[in-house]
């Protein structure tokens, strides 16, 4: 099962990847230059040093032997059309959101719908961040009632595995039916 872990610049994807891995991942995390000032808005981010420029990959194998290839994406909307590419052939996408900047992930849940993915929200819990309601969170983040929405710690193992687990239960109520 592919699936697109996907959400703005320094969200946590790139952690929440390689916390759930059962492979040493793959990942284009670089040092961040001059050359993404004005780019890049770090408000919020006062640690960010790197940034990933095209692709993380891990992989997961749940009991039953399912096997879940996850793909991260860059979180800038200059690398968007990379995202559409890496989308293709995914069954479902989970977005990841940061209550310091939760309009940031607008961009990002936009272009998941356009292309027709299914998915569900993780916020990642940032320490000394705002925490609210998931109610609350619904509402900031204009989510339809059938969107699963988790709130994790994208460093906590059972936190991210909680999120893949809303996402592939949200794909597989998606799926047809056999005859």
């Amino acid at each position: 099962m592919k699936l697109i872990i996907t959400g703005p610049f320094g969200v946590g994807k790139t952690t929440l990847i390689r916390t759930l891995s059962e492979i040493p991942t793959l990942h284009t995390e670089e040092v961040m230059t001059r050359s993404s000032v004005g780019h890049d808005d770090l408000k919020g981010l006062p640690e960010k040093a790197t940034t990933t420029v095209a692709v993380d990959f891990g992989r997961l194998t749940v009991p039953g032997d399912l096997v879940l290839y996850l793909f991260g994406t860059p979180g800038q909307e200059r690398f968007f059309p990379l995202w559409q590419d890496i989308a293709r052939g995914a069954l479902g996408a989970l977005v990841m959101a940061d209550t310091r900047r939760l309009a940031d992930s607008f961009p990002v849940m936009d272009m998941v719908e356009e292309e027709g993915l299914p998915y569900a929200v993780a916020v990642n819990r940032f320490p000394g961040a705002p925490a609210h309601s998931d109610d609350t969170l619904r509402k900031h983040l204009d989510l339809a009632p059938q969107t699963p929405l988790v709130q994790c710690d994208a460093r906590n193992r059972r936190d991210s595995i909680g999120t893949l687990i809303a996402l592939a239960e949200h794909v597989l109520t998606r799926l047809p039916e056999d005859d």
